[in-house]
């Protein structure tokens, strides 16, 4: 299972399916309203059929049920779309398309009388979408019942079908990855339309030790393709897919899908993103949203962009819904959650993201950086090289909700790190402007009382100064001691709230913020004054995540502060010395940086072919 063989050439079909009509999703956690929305009387949504009962409409005007119109006019060579249902019963069937503020206009319907199993094909033209908008269907009943299956989205093909590879990286995720793999096992269509499936398993608890995985594998047949290797973070086990799809004879035309092991897996991402990318105009990176797995019914962001200029991920695009309740309505507005406004993202995370192997041979393999950044650095290379990043609006995953992962843990390191790394590659990257962010950023920390963090930023420009002959190695050595280094501090460490060390529970008041400074410049000086003086407001008590601001926890001399996981507290005890000691070595260190900056921009900019090249990645996995 771990050898190579050929992608398949795939002859173009008479039409290219680009997506399916779902009326479920893949598990009962997640709401059907996400698939088809009941808007009257009654109807059966299952995963691949409709029944309504008589008096019924419902409409697809949902995140799963839309046509993302405006993206394929922008991006693709489709002059126009074919709806195909197969009917039974009767009743009416409408396509609808919107605009950019979501106004709708019906462009084409259908009636059926006593249908039985009766095709039927609807057209709408791609072609007054470019700001926004998109195509849904509507179908209603009167006295009697329709039933409606086989819902087909479909486009004229191209003179071949570009095959697609999946990769899944893990790293001791055992049941996830299998349930991402099972996820993918278990709906044939999507499956069809991949030929290889890429498990590259860097855990010390092997994925293949489990007697499920042979059930998995068998379902997946030759298309399995199982990689064992060393730990060398997220960009190694994915940049490892990427490796073996352009080894194989026939791949350079083929296109590689990322797929995070964690996920809740909807296997009609594969349909949406295979299809789109293999009708662009030019490659683009096609990236799939971000669900939340805790709030399904959530959408974590539209479309995304990094301020390089401030080390700044994750920023939302002008326009792009941001934790939006996609079954739900704008409080402003009262229209639906719908993306009907276009808008562009400047990279994709690799939750689920498909690249095609033109650009990795345009641009290179991914930055050995092992995790946090690489998806962004690799957006922003190939965006500087004329390739562009469309974030899919339909093509969705569900991952565990960012806003519930705390931000003092191991991984600040590297986020910090590659974060300067980015910005030295493809931005002016300004001194002044890093260094007093990278200032500010210390300052909150050390009032906060979370010394491990500020000496988790301090080893990531130590190291980032260190040049990139740091990343030789894939980030292995970094990982082991930034982990060795956050052990030294006890305020890293997450308790039961039940048994927090040294604190009887009776004496531990629940202490709200108040509410935010207008000016955080001043109360940030004088926070830092008031601990130098030993003074403090509140001698111990509890704070909740959502109040756990540097400005309210900084006023305790003992802060009992909720995980932002919800599973413990962490204890945080005011220290001067240690604070002024990382003070003083956070001065020295971003005082080297302010002066070596437009060096270390030259060395890493010099070192980026070396780095990405397959020459390097074949070293670092010691083939």
């Amino acid at each position: 299972m771990s050898g190579n063989s050929p992608l398949v050439e795939h002859e173009a079909p008479e039409r290219l399916l680009a997506q399916r009509g779902l009326f479920a999703g893949p598990s009962p956690i997640v709401s059907e309203d996400l698939y088809a929305e009941v808007s009257r009387g009654v109807a059966d949504r299952e995963r691949q059929r409709l029944v309504l009962h008589p008096h019924a409409a419902v409409s697809m005007n949902t995140y799963f049920g839309r046509f993302p119109a405006t993206y394929w006019q922008r991006w693709c060579v489709s002059p126009e779309v074919e709806l195909s249902l197969v009917l039974t019963g009767s009743g009416q069937v409408s396509v609808v398309a919107s605009d950019a503020e979501g106004e709708p206009r019906t462009v084409a319907a259908r009636s059926v009388e006593g249908a039985e199993d009766e095709l039927v094909r609807l057209t709408a033209k791609i072609d007054k979408f470019t700001d926004g908008g998109g195509l849904w269907f509507d179908v209603s009943t009167g006295d009697d019942q329709l039933v409606v299956e086989q819902v087909r989205w479909t486009v004229a093909p191209p003179r071949k079908v570009r095959p697609t590879a999946v990769v899944i990286c893990t790293f001791n995720r055992v049941e996830d990855c299998l349930n991402t793999m099972a996820a993918l096992a278990s709906d044939r269509e999507p499956l069809d339309l991949v030929d290889a499936i890429y498990v590259v398993d860097q855990g010390s608890d092997p994925v293949e030790s489990r007697p499920r995985f042979a059930e998995v594998a068998a379902q997946l047949g030759d298309k399995l393709r199982y990689v064992r290797q060393p730990n060398l973070g997220g960009a190694g086990g994915f940049t490892r897919g990427l490796y073996e799809v352009t080894e194989v004879d026939g791949a350079e035309h083929a296109n590689v899908l990322f797929m995070d092991d964690d996920v809740l897996c909807e296997p009609e991402i594969v349909v949406r993103t295979t299809a789109f990318a293999n009708r662009t105009a030019q490659p683009v990176i096609v990236g799939g949203q971000m669900l939340y797995l805790l709030h399904p019914n959530h959408l974590h962001v539209g479309a995304e962009y990094a301020n390089l200029d401030t080390l700044a991920p994750g920023q939302v695009v002008d326009g792009a819904l941001h934790n939006a309740d996609l079954t739900g309505y704008d409080e402003e507005t009262g229209k639906k959650n719908t993306q009907d406004r276009r808008v562009d993202a400047g990279y994709n995370g690799w939750w689920s993201c498909l690249i095609p192997s033109e650009i990795v041979k345009a641009i290179g393999y991914p930055l050995p950086m092992f995790f946090q950044w690489d998806d962004i650095e690799y957006g922003y290379r190939a965006r500087a090289h004329g390739f562009a990043t469309v974030t899919l609006p339909g093509a969705g995953v569900w991952h565990a909700d960012f806003h519930w992962k705390d931000w003092d843990d191991w991984h600040r390191y590297f986020n910090l790190r590659n974060a300067m790394i980015t910005s030295a590659l493809h931005s002016r990257f300004e001194p002044k402007r890093i260094c007093r962010s990278m200032a500010a950023q210390l300052a909150t920390y050390l009032v906060a009382m979370q010394y491990g963090l500020a000496a988790t930023q301090l080893k990531a420009i130590e190291d980032f100064l260190k040049g990139p002959e740091m990343l030789h190695d894939g980030g292995v050595q970094a990982a082991a001691e930034i982990r060795k280094l956050r052990a030294e501090y006890p305020e890293t460490v997450r308790h039961p709230a039940s048994e927090v060390p040294g604190i009887p529970s009776g004496d531990l008041p629940l202490v709200p913020a108040p509410p935010a400074p207008r000016l955080f410049a001043p109360v940030l000086v004088k926070r830092v004054m008031y601990q130098l003086l030993g003074k403090n407001v509140h001698d111990v008590g509890a704070v909740t995540a959502g109040d756990a601001a540097w400005w309210h926890v900084s006023l305790f001399n003992t802060a009992v502060v909720t995980d932002a996981s919800q599973e413990g507290v962490r204890v945080r005890r005011r220290d001067r010395e240690l604070a002024i000691r990382l003070g003083r070595e956070g001065a020295r260190l971003i005082k080297e940086l302010y002066n070596r900056a437009p060096e270390l921009q030259r060395e890493y900019r010099a070192a980026m072919g070396g780095l990405t090249s397959r020459d390097n990645w074949r070293r670092l996995y010691d083939l």
